[in-house]
């Protein structure tokens, strides 16, 4: 056991049960456990400070064990404050001796003091799960800035952010896109969060989804993921979509689509996958049916206009706490439960994704570390996609663990696919 003392965490003395479980996800994250061998003989990021601001989960502690065996020296805080586990935070501080800054259920001010102790390190590459270590370097600690080479980042919210900051001229430093590489936004995305969100829901609730009406607000990847699972469980699912491309693909899917105004009025659980602030809000809740469920699968807790909710409430949470994980809120007579304070639902009242999703997500942080590091020098403070042979191979790894094998193009079919002469 290291002797690490750099770390704020609920329990140091759950760090054994954090280890059982580590170890447990990593059996089922193959692709991972092949770079983090490779890692260890090669040192690809040896005397780099990486800040890493994630969700303090099984699968993230075995992509923080791959950068440290990278030559990397990690410290790292959570990325929401409900998405931590304690016992995963308490071994990575004691038995990794990896700096751990998280506390599940930390308030939003032991929030940022964890984001600035993950600063305080003086990281030269940061890795984001939501934007918000980036931003709060780029607003708060700009004499950082010039000590950081580069970056990547998880998540559709990050991404649209990190795009915002691009346009503004205001990002200092590359980042590459991570959730935009196929083998994330297709798998984690769709399968991960299809998946862990209703196990959000049910663990929260124990509903039954059979016979539901389940809105979902957003038909980007994970939404077509959450509907298709909802659908595999008998709900009958309802799609409200802003993109009319969406929107078609919805109704083309098999799903009925429609404005929230209306959706809200028949909806009996209700989840946000958007990516945008106010989704649900106070013209919902006043026709929303008497024990409707609202839970949150986006990023931030905006989602869902909870200031809203509460100024409406007669009477919210105290004996109105139906469950842990679902607060109940009163108005007119109707009952509103909300899960897990209408933070990411899938981490918040659940374990996240499982981690043969991780696997691949959590590959390509990896590789894109090693990668980035490498073009140290030649890239534009500008964000960046995911190479495509980086995706290639974490894709061709996957399918090689899992015992599957695929066609090779003849030397004559790569001839043609690049040639223009043959023709009809």
């Amino acid at each position: 056991m290291t002797d690490q003392t750099n770390y704020d965490i609920a329990d140091p003395a759950l760090a054994e049960l954090g280890r059982q479980r580590i170890a447990w996800a990593d059996s089922h994250m193959p692709v991972l456990t092949s770079i983090r061998e490779r890692f260890a003989k090669e040192r690809p990021l040896e005397g780099i400070t990486i800040g890493a601001c994630l969700h303090i989960t099984t699968e993230t502690a075995n992509l923080l064990r791959t950068l440290k065996a990278g030559g990397a020296t990690v410290v790292a805080c959570a990325s929401n404050p409900l998405s931590t586990q304690d016992d995963v935070a308490a071994s990575l501080a004691l038995d990794e001796g990896i700096a751990t800054y998280a506390i599940k259920g930390e308030d939003t001010d032991t929030y940022f003091r964890h984001i600035d102790a993950v600063l305080d390190a003086g990281p030269q590459m940061t890795m984001d799960d939501g934007c918000d270590l980036v931003s709060r370097l780029h607003r708060e600690r700009p004499e950082l800035v010039a000590n950081v080479l580069a970056g990547t980042e998880e998540t559709t919210t990050g991404v649209i952010r990190l795009r915002a900051m691009e346009a503004d001229a205001a990002l200092k430093f590359p980042i590459v896109a991570v959730n935009d590489a196929d083998t994330k936004h297709m798998f984690d995305n769709r399968y991960g969060t299809g998946q862990s969100t209703l196990d959000g829901i049910i663990r929260a609730t124990n509903v039954l989804l059979a016979g539901k009406v389940m809105v979902v607000a957003g038909y980007g990847y994970c939404g077509k993921g959450l509907s298709e699972r909802a659908q595999g469980m008998g709900a009958n699912v309802v799609v409200c979509e802003v993109d009319p491309l969406r929107a078609l693909e919805a109704v083309m899917d098999g799903y009925r689509v429609m404005p929230m105004s209306e959706a809200a009025r028949i909806g009996d659980i209700f989840v946000t996958v958007t990516g945008d602030r106010d989704v649900l809000r106070a013209e919902h809740f006043e026709v929303m049916k008497d024990g409707a469920i609202l839970a949150n699968s986006g990023h931030f807790d905006i989602e869902i206009d909870l200031a809203a909710l509460a100024t409406m409430a007669e009477e919210r949470g105290g004996r109105r706490m139906a469950r842990a994980m679902a607060e109940e809120f009163l108005i007119d007579g109707r009952r509103i439960l909300v899960i897990a304070e209408g933070r990411l639902v899938n981490l918040g009242a659940a374990e996240g994704h499982p981690a043969a999703v991780m696997d691949m997500s959590f590959a390509n942080q990896a590789l894109c570390a090693e990668w980035v590091l490498a073009q140290k020098g030649s890239l534009d403070n500008k964000v960046y996609d995911v190479p495509r042979d980086i995706d290639a191979e974490i894709a061709r790894l996957k399918l090689e663990t899992m015992g599957v094998e695929i066609d090779v193009l003849t030397p004559e079919q790569v001839e043609y696919l690049s040639s223009w002469t043959v023709g009809t």
